[in-house]
């Protein structure tokens, strides 16, 4: 006989609240969503921060975390004096203002902050919170919530580590005439940096707010990289202490299996894998060049006229990824559009699933300009580099491919300012075309090792996530750099 009484059920607590706060640009995006999905797999809820021009990059990702463990919190993208209205991403941003970029989205930091401190004490409230590196303004939330900040880098350490390294010393060279001359780093051999660093101005509000956000960084209680062993062993074990961080966890290559969910990475891509996989399907093993560049970057024309001379001038097949702005000779797109595609070359305008490209058996070499998530996709697939970095931390990328790991040729190192002679890119693509001798086939040995390391990935994620990565009270605080510089190096001067 039953009394009538009833026993409450315990009330399940609810999962670990961890906000994540993306930098606004493809390359930033991609994988620290890549990185969050491993956290709700392990059952941890997850707000992302988007603005809305940003928003259209969580759409996949919130389609595949149905059911409210991911949410999206949208908010108006700041207004800054220093930066112009109606541009929300680093996406088609023009260099000169990247920096100014960087101190507008700082401006997310008040309404963050509103937004996070009435969940305090509740049980919405956030442990943690996951953000770019160039998102150092959330350090002083965290600070202020007494939570940990796991600092997130989409960049090669070494490239990272010498970054901040510059801002936070401000070296400079003895003769300050010589301003295109690099600073030497006789830990980091084969590796100088261009003059980034001396855009710093001291006092002007753009220079100090870009050198504090990153000095933040070095407060956060753990730093994660998209980086391997394979490509960044030497960075990743003894020089640990000079590269800055004391808690480096490299859980790299980033990046979903299944060609679906990689494609859909970037957003809507302008044509389907298997569209693009089916054209691929009718050439020869690895004969194919796919040929791509800087998302936050326009290529430019000197540039894209000289490359396209040069392609309808060699007997190689490519695959071409242009952004939407980019401006390519007249009737050269007409003859290579996807949509033909009869021939031996294709030309994708706008996102392209570059991923299921890399991964295809006839792509067999990949032109890049040596961003750090194309260089891990090309290592992750075993597909050879040609080496054509652009700007910013591209050549200290480019010389650890091509120097160190002696997995990549170059094509160009003019950068921006100088368009390659179309006759030394006929010359190195009919080289590349030719791919015969025990050079080539040595270059295609190593770029198969660098893709059987990265596929440890998997084990380094599941440690990350099943030790929580600093996810909760009581993580360490990362110390400062202290990497030794040139004797020929001295402090900044005022300016």
């Amino acid at each position: 006989m039953t009394t009538g009484c009833t026993t409450d059920s315990p009330v399940a607590a609810p999962a670990p609240h961890v906000l994540v706060v993306p930098y606004p640009g493809q390359g930033h995006t991609i994988p620290i969503l890549d990185l969050a999905g491993l956290l709700t797999a392990r059952g941890l809820r997850l707000t992302v921060v988007a603005t809305p021009a940003t928003a259209p990059l969580l759409g996949s990702f919130l389609a595949a975390h149905p059911g409210g463990a991911v949410r999206a919190l949208t908010l108006p993208f700041p207004s800054h004096p220093a930066f112009p209205a109606g541009v929300e991403s680093a996406k088609g941003c023009p260099p000169a203002l990247f920096g100014a970029l960087i101190v507008a989205f700082a401006g997310l930091r008040g309404p963050l902050g509103s937004w996070l401190r009435p969940r305090s004490g509740t049980p919405d409230r956030v442990v943690a919170i996951l953000s770019d590196f160039f998102c150092g303004w959330t350090q002083p939330l965290t600070a202020e919530l007494g939570v940990p900040r796991i600092a997130f880098s989409s960049s090669a350490v070494c490239a990272t580590a010498v970054l901040h390294s510059l801002l936070r010393r401000l070296p400079t060279h003895e003769d300050e005439s010589e301003d295109e001359c690099p600073v030497a780093f006789p830990d980091l051999p084969g590796a100088p940096l261009s003059v980034l660093y001396r855009t710093y101005e001291e006092g002007d509000e753009v220079a100090e707010g870009v050198r504090s956000n990153f000095l933040w960084n070095l407060d956060s209680s753990a730093f994660v990289s998209n980086a391997f062993r394979h490509l960044e062993g030497r960075y990743l074990e003894a020089p640990l202490a000079d590269l800055g961080f004391t808690r480096v966890r490299a859980v790299g290559p980033l990046a979903p299996e299944a060609h679906d969910a990689a494609s859909s990475r970037g957003g809507e891509t302008a044509l389907s894998a298997a569209h693009l996989c089916a054209w691929l399907d009718k050439f020869e093993d690895g004969s194919v060049l796919y040929i791509s560049f800087w998302s936050m970057a326009v290529l430019q024309p000197a540039h894209a006229a000289a490359l396209a001379a040069a392609l309808e001038r060699t007997r190689a097949a490519f695959v071409w990824a242009v952004g939407a702005a980019a401006t390519l000779p007249e009737g050269f797109e007409e003859r290579h559009a996807a949509a033909a595609a009869s021939g031996r070359g294709m030309v994708i305008r706008g996102w392209a699933p570059q991923v299921a490209a890399r991964r295809h058996r006839t792509v067999g070499w990949f032109v890049t300009h040596c961003g750090w998530n194309s260089v891990l996709e090309a290592a992750a697939a075993g597909v050879r580099i040609r080496a054509w970095p652009m700007a910013a931390d591209l050549f200290v990328n480019a010389r650890l491919l091509v120097d160190e790991l002696r997995a990549a040729v170059p094509v160009c190192w003019g950068g921006l300012d100088t368009a390659p002679r179309v006759d030394e890119l006929v010359r190195v693509f009919e080289l590349t075309v030719a791919g015969k001798g025990k050079e080539w086939g040595d270059l295609t040995a190593r770029a198969m090792e660098l893709g059987s390391g990265g596929g440890c990935a998997g084990r380094r994620q599941r440690q990350l996530v099943a030790g929580g990565g600093g996810f909760g009270p009581g993580a360490p605080r990362a110390r400062g750099l202290h990497t030794p510089y040139s004797s020929r190096l001295k402090p900044a001067k005022p300016r």
